[in-house]
């Protein structure tokens, strides 16, 4: 069994393990690694594969996709995860910003590979990239929200609903972030003890909004609305196919629920689209204290083509890694239609 394997079936046992390593492209290398030490990158490879069963678990459009892709016998490649932040500083014990995730992707190898001003929706974006794979691990793309380009009214409801955030970071967890981030592995047991303190951190850390913070980010910025009920979850997944064009009127074909437009990036190298967001129940506290639920926009599930540079790196040929503001607002608004 390689370590790979190794870590995912002591997280999430034996089945839902086999079954993501069926479906997900991974590295040759990786896959081959089964020294008592795990890399870093290998570490990275699997929580990755964990954020994805997760997207998968709550859009059921990628679910339906990823199955279909299963019987077919074509692997997904898993191109990046995004993860909306709040920049802002006294949000319970969450670091602020994107530092609530990059404190755990620096010790994985991911180093940042492009920052993207979001001016539109008052965001900036980055992406981050694992060092050793750039082209074969996903990446990150990590949005921070700027709460001070907001009125007075909404920072106040901001403040109010991520002001009772916890750090899900253990001690534990940053004793083995350390040690990774100084040997670059970890032996097979730590990795296995450190997987699942990670996924943790992907998910709301605050508690339940109210339904009249909810209401004054949502008149504001849909994005800050989402992040109220959703938090640090994976906001999209993103496969990466040869050719988006196909692929999306292929899944239109299918019924499943497809942005109406393809995304086109300045430099024409890089193309996406989506699957519409998840309609999704989540729970709201009154001004009488009681609990009223309403349905939302979740996460969804994005494409993207990447077409080479046209320079090599390296001397080798080398695949555009970047991002585009236009297509990273646009797509953003997969999640802005819940009024």
């Amino acid at each position: 069994m390689s370590a790979l394997q190794s870590i995912l079936t002591h997280t999430i046992g034996v089945a839902r393990a086999e079954r993501l390593l069926n479906i997900l492209e991974i590295p040759v290398a990786l896959l081959e690694e089964n020294e008592e030490n795990v890399s870093r990158a290998c570490i990275a490879q699997a929580l990755n594969m964990l954020l994805f069963e997760n997207l998968l678990e709550r859009v059921p459009a990628a679910k339906t996709y990823a199955s279909d892709c299963l019987l077919s016998n074509q692997k997904i490649m898993h191109d990046h995860g995004a993860v909306r932040t709040v920049l802002l500083e006294g949000m319970g014990a969450l670091p602020a910003g994107q530092e609530a995730i990059t404190r755990i992707l620096r010790p994985l190898g991911y180093a940042l590979n492009g920052v993207y001003p979001l001016e539109r929706l008052k965001m900036t974006g980055r992406s981050h990239a694992q060092v050793e794979f750039p082209e074969e691990i996903a990446q990150f793309f990590i949005s921070e929200l700027h709460p001070d380009r907001f009125s007075p009214t909404f920072q106040q409801a901001v403040q109010s609903v991520t002001g009772t955030s916890i750090d899900p970071l253990t001690p534990e967890a940053v004793a083995l972030l350390g040690e990774l981030d100084r040997t670059r592995s970890l032996p097979i047991e730590k990795a296995a003890q450190l997987l699942p303190l990670l996924t943790r951190c992907f998910c709301r850390q605050h508690q339940v909004p109210t339904l009249h913070d909810y209401e004054a980010l949502l008149a504001e910025s849909p994005e800050m609305a989402w992040i109220s009920t959703e938090g640090n979850a994976f906001n999209h997944a993103t496969s990466r196919v040869p050719d988006v064009d196909a692929l999306a009127a292929e899944q239109k074909a299918l019924g499943q629920p497809m942005k109406p437009t393809v995304e086109t990036s300045q430099s024409g190298r890089v193309r996406q689209t989506a699957f519409l967001a998840a309609r999704v129940k989540r729970w709201f506290r009154t001004a009488q204290g009681e609990e009223v639920e309403r349905e939302v926009n979740g996460s969804f599930y994005e494409f993207i083509t990447r077409l080479p540079l046209p320079e090599e790196k390296d001397g080798k040929p080398a695949l555009d890694l970047s991002f585009d503001s236009s297509n990273a607002q646009a797509i953003f608004k997969m999640t802005a239609e819940a009024k």
